[in-house]
């Protein structure tokens, strides 16, 4: 059991590791510590909403496993956001790749947490699985919050932050529900598809606010912000460039 914990624990520090390394301009390690704290205790703030779904789980209501899924993902999400948050104001948040940082590390301290329970409750074999599949997949929830926490940085309002979340939640609930709702090859394949699509889209946020931390160097002005959602981005500027021409 001992062993199982401490493998645990060393998947969500390596994964906090990879992450954190990714950033050009490192963080210090106190507000990293701390935010991965605010974290830890978020999963507790998460726990204490979820210990009331078990009865919906026993309810006859036909969509009661998916809205548990949902709730599940809504109180987690916004836990996480929560934590995340807390870094928003200090000094040492002064670029826009500071909100995925700081979202991802809180969603590692939640994960690790949420690993440490599942250990002591469910034994070594499954807390391997969930180890592997849940930490990650906790990071890259976390990935649309963070680059809309990131527009903080140059003012972007709370609706953003609002869509960041939302987002989030989004993918936690259609992860949630592949889950428990999937099985055999269907259930792998469906998972596959979804992990590789939260992984595109953190990877094409990485990619924009590190152009974004390049063009802040060469120019000294804060980098032009983007929704959460690039494609709305996208059908806005369509939206008044047709205008313009009318």
């Amino acid at each position: 059991m001992l062993l199982s914990l401490l493998i645990s624990a060393a998947i969500t520090l390596g994964w906090l590791w990879f992450f954190v390394r990714r950033d050009q301009h490192p963080e210090p390690f106190w507000l990293l510590a701390r935010t991965f704290a605010w974290g830890m205790f978020a999963w507790l703030v998460a726990a204490s909403f979820e210990a009331s779904l078990g009865r919906l789980l026993s309810s006859p209501l036909p969509l009661s496993v998916l809205l548990v899924a949902l709730l599940t993902a809504i109180f987690e999400e916004s836990s996480k956001f929560a934590a995340a948050h807390t870094a928003v104001t200090e000094s040492a948040f002064d670029e826009p790749m500071d909100g995925l940082v700081y979202a991802v590390t809180a969603a590692l301290g939640f994960a690790l947490v949420e690993n440490v329970t599942y250990t002591l409750g469910f034994g070594t074999q499954a807390a391997a699985w969930h180890a592997l599949l849940a930490t990650l997949g906790h990071a890259l929830f976390s990935a649309p919050q963070g680059y809309a926490l990131g527009g903080h940085w140059n003012g972007r309002g709370h609706r953003w932050r609002r869509r960041g979340l939302a987002l989030s939640i989004a993918l936690h609930f259609v992860f949630n529900g592949v889950l428990t709702s999937g099985e055999g090859w269907a259930l792998l394949l469906a998972l596959i598809g979804v992990v590789g699509l939260m992984t595109a889209l953190a990877w094409r946020y990485y990619l924009s606010y590190e152009a974004a931390a390049r063009d802040l160097v060469l120019t000294g002005r804060p980098p032009t912000s983007h929704s959460p959602l690039p494609s709305l981005d996208r059908w806005r500027a369509g939206r008044s460039e047709r205008g313009e021409q009318d």
